[in-house]
């Protein structure tokens, strides 16, 4: 129907389901792109950052308003912290991902999420980098090294402090450039609030 996605739209949508359905429970689960204009960070030049997105939303018979999951996956860079530390010059990066799902309170769209992900690891990932930016990224990533370990932790700490989230999952996964396996590190929590 052309219709926005949001709390209201997904109110209307899962009512509709309850009542039609005669059900007690009723879900609706939505996958997308997600497209976020970025501007490298030496050249300023434009381009599109691709997020995948998964928005569901459950509601009760009887309930008020419906919860909602959000899972966002962000892809960032990792430097390890330990190969750093031991070599004359330079340490491996590598790409990584940055899973995030939260339970809200009310609807919350995504650029905040997608920041809090990005701040987490060494460093942001940008589709179009010309070479002073690939300068700006690979110097900030060395001097932000971190393992998956400290970017589920700094992106959890992030989440504690929203006033908005009820439970957060964050999964950090890093494609290891120099070992035959990849790191994952993972935290899940209920959040209560006074």
């Amino acid at each position: 129907s052309g219709e926005e996605l949001d709390h209201a739209s997904m109110k209307r949508l899962l009512s509709d389901v309850l009542s039609r359905l005669h059900a007690r429970k009723a879900r609706a689960r939505f996958s997308f792109p997600y497209f976020i204009t970025r501007l490298a960070p030496a050249t300023l030049l434009p381009a599109p950052v691709c997020y995948q997105c998964r928005l569901t939303g459950e509601m009760e018979e009887g309930a008020a308003s419906p919860r909602f999951l959000l899972e966002i996956d962000v892809p960032v860079t990792t430097v390890c912290p330990c190969s750093k530390a031991i070599s004359v010059s330079g340490a491996h990066g590598q790409r990584a991902a940055i899973r995030i799902a939260v339970r809200m309170k009310r609807f919350e769209w995504l650029e905040g999420f997608i920041e809090i992900a990005e701040s987490s690891g060494s460093s942001p990932i940008y589709t179009l980098l010309k070479r002073p930016d690939e300068k700006f990224v690979t110097e900030h990533a060395y001097e932000n090294a971190v393992f998956v370990e400290d970017a589920v932790r700094r992106a959890a700490e992030r989440l504690e402090a929203c006033g908005n989230v009820t439970w957060y999952r964050v999964e950090v996964e890093s494609e290891e450039s120099i070992h035959g396996h990849n790191a994952f590190a993972s935290i899940e929590k209920s959040v209560s609030k006074p």
